[in-house]
């Protein structure tokens, strides 16, 4: 099966995406973790630093390609919302969902193959949420480098 020129960028997005939002997402849960936190406060935490990182690692890359930090700034928040609000929702809802998964300790099986499930299932349903920006904003998204 071939897969057109916008699944490519929709899959290279939420690639990119997934990198920022992987780092937020293990330092959060892993830090609450060793921190001896409840659910709630891990997850608000794994979600900040998500979107942290998530819009520094495309800020980094748009910058590079555009006249001022403010057009960089506008480029990132308009390129990567949707992505990481997507991304963190599916992948802290399966953390949830994911009997002991938000209890399990850092040296656990359960807490690194619960993240690594949460993080794919949530790659896998942000690909076509990616692919419908690009289709809608074609424009904003050309000036996305990965």
């Amino acid at each position: 099966m071939a897969i057109d020129m916008t699944t490519r960028q929709a899959v290279q997005h939420t690639l990119h995406c997934l990198l920022g939002c992987g780092i937020g997402e293990v330092l959060g849960m892993t830090i609450g973790t060793l921190a001896g936190w409840e659910a709630l406060p891990k997850v608000l935490l794994a979600i900040a630093l998500a979107f942290v990182f998530g819009y520094t690692l495309t800020y980094i890359g748009v910058r590079k390609h555009t006249q001022s930090r403010s057009a960089a700034i506008r480029t990132t928040l308009a390129t990567d919302t949707v992505s990481i609000t997507t991304m963190e929702i599916v992948a802290n809802t399966m953390e949830v969902i994911i009997p002991g998964a938000l209890m399990a300790t850092v040296t656990s099986i359960q807490f690194w193959a619960s993240l690594a499930l949460s993080m794919s299932v949530a790659f896998i349903i942000t690909v076509p949420v990616n692919r419908f920006m690009i289709k809608r904003n074609p424009d904003v998204h050309a000036h996305h480098s990965h």
